[in-house]
């Protein structure tokens, strides 16, 4: 029996169109009017307490330690294993993270092998 590729639907594609314009805008704008922004990084810095403040020592405390890479391959590991919606979902939201915010060289891998997950068959459906 001859499995078909993992191919999408089209209310799939312009749901993932959405979630990855939706990940890279906010990802841009914590990277250049958060923590690039000096004003904000003075105040922040200086103790102020709002959400940005918070979001911007997570985000920072995330991307030095590789998070958004990290994540973006495994979750693209398992996509490559078992192709399905959720996992290229999660890969994109991750990668999107990595690329924008200093986690290049693996969130680059992870999109590579999100799009071999292309290439696999689907799972079989019970």
């Amino acid at each position: 029996m001859k499995k078909s590729p993992f191919r999408l639907t089209p209310y799939q594609v312009q749901f993932l169109l959405v979630v990855g314009f939706v990940t890279v805008g906010y990802a841009l704008y914590l990277r250049y009017l958060a923590i690039e922004l000096s004003t904000v990084a003075l105040a922040c810095d200086a103790g102020l307490q709002t959400m940005l403040c918070k979001s911007r020592t997570l985000v920072t405390y995330l991307f030095k330690n590789s998070v958004f890479g990290i994540t973006a391959l495994v979750i693209a590991t398992l996509h490559v294993m078992r192709p399905s919606i959720v996992l290229l979902t999660g890969g994109l939201i991750a990668a999107g993270f990595g690329i924008v915010l200093y986690n290049i060289a693996l969130s680059g891998i992870a999109i590579g092998l999100l799009i071999l997950g292309f290439a696999r068959p689907a799972p079989a459906t019970a």
